[in-house]
């Protein structure tokens, strides 16, 4: 897969997905329902109408960009969550027991492409730096949440 900015035959300029890794000192059975139940993941990154049911529609409460709409699209306990967001983005979360009482999180925000504006306009290649330095921040919130 090429991430060169050009296209040779009309093909889409996607770019790499955000992705990002971080070890959780809490055990799997806490971090499952931080991340798959609608009060979980308003207490870390967004209020919503989530529920873990594959073709749930759902909206997250983004604050000063409104109701953003989303879909499930997987859910296999207590090890993946997979939704829609918006009209381009896969926000996945992938977990992974450690020793017991870590947990492995990765964090998969997909769905990026050069020539592509976000419904507010802005461009992917801007909105998608912003959000990978935002889910560090916003990493930074589960971790406090689950390990408390």
């Amino acid at each position: 897969m090429s991430q060169s900015p050009s296209s040779e035959s009309g093909a889409t300029n996607a770019l790499p997905a955000i992705r990002q890794t971080q070890l959780l000192n809490a055990p799997i059975a806490k971090v499952w329902p931080a991340v798959a139940t609608a009060e979980g993941i308003a207490a870390w990154f967004m209020p919503g109408d989530f529920q873990p049911v594959v073709g749930h529609e759902f909206h997250l409460e983004a604050g000063p960009f409104g109701r953003s709409p989303c879909k499930v699209t997987e859910v296999d306990p207590p090890h993946r969550v997979s939704f829609r967001w918006g009209k381009d983005w896969t926000l996945t979360f992938e977990l992974k027991e450690v020793g017991g009482s870590q947990t492995e999180f990765t964090l998969i925000h997909d769905g990026w492409n050069a020539d592509t504006l976000t419904e507010f306009g802005q461009p992917h290649p801007v909105v998608r730096e912003n959000m990978a330095g935002g889910w560090k921040g916003i990493g930074r919130k589960l971790a406090e949440y689950v390990e408390s």
